[in-house]
């Protein structure tokens, strides 16, 4: 958007108001002062001029259209109460109009006028009636109008500025709401997951060992539980009001091997392998490598159930790895997950690849030491 195509500048209608006001000022000292002048214009005559020219700048106040019919039928009013005589300041209602054109107009406008206010200026003083006062107008005009144009740009640039930081909220909210979208698909994805497998076990060892589907129940029970306070610390998050005093810290790094344990309990194969130092990884990073490996070994029991899988987190100078490797083949799913995973990794600089590796399915996640302070 430029200055020209934009908007006309949204004056309040104090400020125009204000405007008619000062223009009324200016022309009626101009007729009072040409009053003072040798061989002044008719009473009438001045007195009718002062008005077409304080009703035609009304209209030019609320930028009627055509604006330039307007600004030329109150300079010409001004031109006849000032009478030809560079001396009068009624001529400074002729700066005025070309700063308002250009103001509310735009360059266009704003141009036109100008090149009309140039040229009577010039007409008066090398033809009707020679002064070098004239200069005086011309500067001022000419000041006028660039000064109309540069009130207009910094109005447009404000009007950019505000769209320009809407737009940026509202990306930085869909932002927000994808990232706890795909928060609670991993959380309920993994929670359920894990539940059915300790329903399941329950199911199979009510009869022959009470006490072990009590212990799968309970454990499907506390998962249930976990879950149901992470996805109400996640939906929380969409309260525009926020509350300070309901937040709890997020799973990272440290947490894989509690991450693990639960898929072992649920009578997963699942081993873990750690490379490296992970104290000094970020809270961002270590979230996004916990949500991935949760994603990876739910779908893991999801679609290749019994399958032994082998997890490996590195350290090291260059990147944070970690890869996940199933043994058994996936089957069939939407796909959501992997999105899930690769968007995680993608928000922070990194990667994250899932396909064949080796006999099974290989998931592999990597993040630069470069992302680690995002």
């Amino acid at each position: 958007m430029t200055a020209d195509d934009s908007p006309a500048w949204p004056a309040g209608r104090a400020v125009a108001w204000g405007a008619v006001a000062v223009f009324a000022a200016i022309a009626a000292f101009g007729y009072a002062l040409g009053r003072t002048q040798q061989d002044p214009p008719s009473v009438a005559t001045a007195a009718i001029a002062a008005v077409g020219a304080i009703g035609a700048s009304i209209l030019l106040a609320q930028r009627r259209s055509p604006l330039l019919v307007y600004a030329a039928a109150a300079t010409a009013g001004i031109a006849v109460v000032c009478d030809a005589r560079s001396a009068n300041v009624g001529w400074f209602a002729v700066s005025l109009i070309g700063g308002w054109c250009s103001l509310v107009g735009g360059r266009r406008v704003g141009l036109v006028y100008w090149t009309g206010a140039i040229t009577l200026f010039i007409i008066e003083w090398t033809w009707i009636r020679p002064d070098p006062g004239w200069s005086a107008w011309l500067a001022a005009s000419t000041f006028t109008f660039f000064l109309g144009l540069l009130i207009r740009y910094q109005f447009v640039l404000v009007a950019q500025l505000r769209a320009a930081q809407a737009g940026l909220t509202e990306k930085a909210r869909a932002e927000e709401r994808n990232r706890i979208a795909r928060d609670l698909h991993d959380v309920i994805a993994h929670t359920l997951t894990v539940s059915l497998l300790h329903v399941m076990s329950a199911r199979l060892a009510v009869e022959h060992d009470p006490a072990d589907a009590a212990r799968s129940l309970s454990e499907a029970e506390r998962l249930g539980r976990e879950s149901l306070a992470e996805v109400r610390t996640a939906v929380g998050m969409l309260r525009e009001d926020g509350d300070a005093g309901r937040t709890a810290p997020l799973p990272g790094v440290d947490s894989l091997p509690t991450l693990v344990e639960r898929f072992r309990s649920a009578g997963a194969d699942v081993t873990l392998s750690v490379d490296g130092d992970t104290s000094r990884l970020p809270a961002t990073v270590g979230l996004a490598i916990y949500r991935i490996l949760q994603e990876a070994l739910t779908n893991v029991i999801k679609h290749a159930p019994g399958s032994p899988a082998a997890v490996r987190l590195t350290v090291d100078a260059a990147a944070v790895r970690l890869s996940v490797h199933s043994m058994g083949a996936p089957g069939t799913g939407t796909g959501l997950g992997v999105i899930s995973m690769r968007e995680r990794a993608e928000s922070l600089g990194g990667t994250c690849e899932a396909g064949p590796g080796g006999p099974g399915w290989l998931v592999r996640a990597s993040f630069p030491h470069n992302s680690q302070g995002q």
